[in-house]
């Protein structure tokens, strides 16, 4: 299995997770001249930017540890072109979903803007 269907296999957990515990999927996969941002997700007045991230096994580390500060800048830009596209006032934050083996973990608010320098 090459890493794009590894990112498929945890981008489908992590949809099946968001959507039990009910949130509703707006959109996979976004693009923009910024980056990319694997799942947007509404819930509860709420728009959650999802970066998913999935390690078969722990030879390179952890999945939450591989999201580096360039990584969150990047998904941030995007998060607020996508804001700025759609022209939404709305309540926003940046989660990630970590997938070590079969444990999956939701991490909600993972990081901020002002964390990464903006």
């Amino acid at each position: 299995m090459n890493n794009v269907e590894k990112g498929k296999v945890g981008e489908e957990k992590a949809v099946e997770l968001l959507i039990n515990k009910g949130c509703k999927i707006v959109t996979k996969n976004y693009y923009c001249v910024y980056g990319e941002i694997d799942i947007i997700v509404e819930k509860d007045n709420w728009i959650f930017f999802v970066e998913v991230k999935y390690r078969k096994n722990k030879e390179y580390g952890y999945a939450i540890n591989s999201i580096s500060k360039k990584k969150q800048r990047s998904i941030y830009k995007t998060a607020l072109h996508y804001i700025t596209s759609k022209n939404l006032d709305c309540n926003y934050r940046f989660d990630v979903i970590a997938i070590d083996s079969d444990n999956i973990e939701w991490i909600e608010n993972a990081f901020w803007g002002d964390e990464i320098g903006f």
